[in-house]
């Protein structure tokens, strides 16, 4: 077993990593006289990893869209008892999520903080299906996946995301379809969980008032070591352009709704947390409340206050999105398009960048004195190997010439989608 201390000089804060002997990366940071203790537990598995190989099978295989989705849910079923059950005896609160990229089970707690971690590790690493329990989960998910149909916020997204994508699968929803699930059965499970949910692939990270020996008691006594199989996983080729520029869908929504969508090459590790966060200032210069440019969209009528921007990326994509509500998407698009041309020919505001920067390097150590902010970060970044210091340091080192670089790089005014959800019955203004 690897231990190491990790510090940074700059915050004067430091966790512990822990290579385990089962293959698990451990992640702890100890929060003396903190009442609230967060742990994740998570795997790099998420609803784009649906191509796959390990060293013991010559070729990739593909499997159903959803089923890292499916898997999150039946894991919560063991042959005895709901786990729900078993957390509500130690106080803790329990969810899990599954993303894009990975999926990950939590808790929270006051006390008993070493039972529950007992109970998150147990259950993670107990998979049990049937084909009655796979089958009775399909009715639940397909039930779920027509909720998010009918959701204007959710559609506005992945309409973006289908119109922006070719063949990258983060433009399938991440529950699947009604018809993808409906391939998913236990032995595709069992095939997924054992090598998705291998420990070499899965990382545990824990923030509190946490005494690191007794956290190592018990991953010694509750993971089962496994050997590394080596995964893989693999797209299938993506151009760099979009695949259409608008789409457009009804539902019964009062006020037209929209996503902007700019597709740019993707990156990985540093350089995606790099382009990250360059890109993060890149809107917030071109667009955030206190721009000149939101407030004459404002005044203009043609955004309201649910206005906003962020960057959406992972393995394999990144976009830079803004979106909304407004009467006419179409011209906030143009005024959009306009206000970026305009800022790589005639540059971005550098008063402004230093005030922005100050702001956003001031709410990451603000982060560092919340529990669960601090356990996200440290899987976030292991899942990444990178160091939980690795985005304050980005930040530190950002530079003007970076972000007015940046905004050259990731914004290809040709490479843009709108999603937009009318009203029915209704229709945005021209």
């Amino acid at each position: 077993m690897n231990k190491e201390v990790i510090s940074n000089s700059r915050t004067g804060e430091k966790y512990t990593r822990i290579k385990h002997r089962s293959g698990l990366d451990i992640y702890i940071w100890r929060m003396e006289n903190y009442s609230t203790t967060h742990a994740l537990f998570g795997t790099k598995y998420g609803s784009i990893n649906t191509k796959f190989k390990t060293k013991n099978e010559p070729d990739f295989i593909t499997v159903p869209n959803g089923i890292a989705h499916y898997l999150e849910h039946k894991l919560f079923e063991n042959e005895d008892c709901d786990v729900f059950s078993l957390y509500a005896k130690t106080g803790a609160s329990a969810n899990a999520y599954t993303s894009f990229d990975r999926t990950c089970y939590l808790f929270s707690t006051t006390s008993n903080v070493y039972k529950s971690l007992e109970i998150l590790l147990n259950f993670v690493q107990e998979p049990y299906f049937t084909e009655a329990t796979v089958l009775k989960e399909q009715g639940i998910i397909g039930q779920e996946i027509r909720m998010y149909d009918d959701n204007a916020g959710w559609r506005v997204f992945f309409n973006m995301l289908q119109g922006m994508y070719h063949n990258h699968p983060v433009k399938i929803d991440i529950a699947g379809t009604v018809e993808s699930i409906a391939e998913i059965n236990a032995d595709l499970l069992y095939k997924c969980y054992y090598t998705f949910y291998n420990l070499n692939n899965m990382v545990l990270s824990i923030a509190g008032d946490v005494d690191v020996d007794r956290v190592l008691e018990v991953c010694d006594k509750c993971l089962k070591p496994n050997e590394n199989i080596e995964l893989e996983t693999a797209f299938e080729y993506e151009p760099d352009t979009v695949c259409k520029n608008e789409v457009v869908q009804q539902l019964e929504i009062a006020v037209p709704m929209f996503n902007i969508g700019f597709k740019a090459k993707p990156e990985s590790g540093i350089e995606l947390l790099k382009a990250e966060i360059e890109t993060n200032f890149v809107l917030s210069l071109i667009a955030d409340e206190s721009s000149d440019f939101y407030k004459k969209l404002y005044d203009d009528g043609l955004i309201n206050s649910t206005f906003s921007s962020e960057v959406f990326s992972g393995d394999g994509y990144f976009c830079s999105i803004f979106g909304g509500e407004s009467r006419n998407p179409r011209l906030v698009r143009d005024k959009i398009i306009e206000e970026i041309n305009r800022c790589k020919k005639e540059g971005l505001d550098e008063k402004r960048f230093n005030v922005i920067k100050k702001s956003y390097y001031g709410s990451l150590i603000r982060d560092l004195n919340d529990a669960e902010a601090v356990a996200t970060i440290m899987l976030n970044s292991g899942m990444e190997k990178l160091s939980a210091f690795d985005n304050i340091e980005a930040v530190a080192a950002c530079t003007f010439e970076d972000v007015s670089a940046r905004l050259n790089k990731q914004f290809n005014t040709d490479n843009v989608v709108i999603s937009i959800i009318d009203p029915i019955g209704g229709k945005e203004e021209q």
